[in-house]
């Protein structure tokens, strides 16, 4: 497992309760990869559900977010020693449960397929459209975006739910409006648990067309030749018909 999920996180809480009063502490590792520096180790604290101190291992400290939550924030900053324990922990903690999460997860994931194909836009706005879709993965969570010479697209995208095929896999498909500019480079990236790293399909235009453009294309051009035939037929015999006529010369 690397930097190719969106984000992915562990989370464990433990809870305790004294004259009706709830009070847990959350914690959880955010991550993309197995690296330290993609890893995010968090500790909430929470009190009848509202949370008023927290570690965040981005911030290096506590943060109180209460009267409460700021005065133990303070205490707590002050002790050097539990600084440093809190800080460790993205390696001591997090580091070890994602190896384990990944371990299971990998062995029971599918590599999606990626198919990138152009279609008939909706509208007359763009020129093209383009349609990644996206086959045969499982777990469902997936995330598909569009590049244009490596910079993420958000305009013109639309991108279907996954949809479930029935065997327990999954398929997602993600459009794309545009207008074609010269020489650049348009690409379909996935990111699942499955892949160690994001699958980038790009564009080639001379690839082949879908079958309902070469369809298209072929009912098209037969029409064409078709009508040339009718019309070269017609002229061949307008030109006999008119050597066969007498003319007779009038006053």
């Amino acid at each position: 497992m690397a930097s190719s999920f969106l984000c992915l996180s562990l989370l464990f809480i433990s809870l305790s309760t004294a004259d009706g009063f709830m009070s847990y502490v959350v914690t959880g590792c955010d991550f993309n990869s197995t690296e330290l520096k993609d890893i995010q180790f968090i500790r909430s604290h929470y009190y009848n559900m509202m949370e008023f101190l927290r570690f965040d291992s981005n911030v290096g400290k506590y943060v109180g977010f209460t009267q409460l939550g700021v005065k133990n924030a303070d205490r707590l900053n002050k002790d050097q020693g539990q600084l440093a324990a809190m800080r460790a922990q993205k390696g001591t903690y997090c580091v070890h449960n994602i190896g384990v999460w990944n371990s299971n997860i990998l062995s029971k994931s599918a590599k999606p397929y990626v198919r990138l194909h152009s279609s008939t836009p909706p509208s007359g706005h763009h020129q093209a459209m383009l349609v990644c879709s996206v086959y045969d993965f499982y777990p469902k969570n997936i995330k598909v975006s569009w590049l244009r010479d490596g910079e993420k697209v958000s305009a013109d995208v639309t991108s279907t739910e996954e949809m479930a095929d029935g065997d327990w896999y999954y398929q997602i498909h993600s459009h794309l409006e545009y207008t074609p500019r010269s020489g650049e480079k348009i690409s379909c990236k996935v990111e699942h648990a499955s892949l160690e790293k994001p699958l980038i399909t790009d564009w080639d235009p001379s690839s082949p067309m879908p079958e309902s453009e070469r369809n298209k294309l072929a009912i098209g051009a037969s029409g064409l030749i078709l009508g040339l035939i009718l019309s070269l037929a017609g002229f061949i015999y307008y030109r006999r018909k008119a050597r066969g006529r007498i003319l007779v010369p009038t006053n």
